[in-house]
């Protein structure tokens, strides 16, 4: 899968990916998702976004975790 807005930089945040070269993590806004705000409440946060940003950040992340075993209580 291609992503067009999502940037790895290893001299900008510490290489985590962002958001269009912008200082703003998709860890940040998949974080905003889960914490239930509005895609307005998140583009009011940082205006910088578009909605297609938040998109895509979830898009990766599921990507990120998809064939990966992760740790879950039963």
């Amino acid at each position: 899968m291609k992503y067009t807005r999502i940037t790895v930089n290893p001299n900008q945040m510490g290489g985590l990916p962002c958001i269009r070269g912008l200082r703003i993590p998709v860890a940040a806004v998949v974080d905003m998702v889960a914490q239930k705000m509005t895609i307005q409440e998140i583009l009011e946060e940082y205006p910088d976004l578009e909605a297609e940003d938040i998109w895509e950040s979830l898009r990766f992340a599921a990507e990120a975790v998809r064939e990966r075993e992760l740790p879950l209580r039963t």
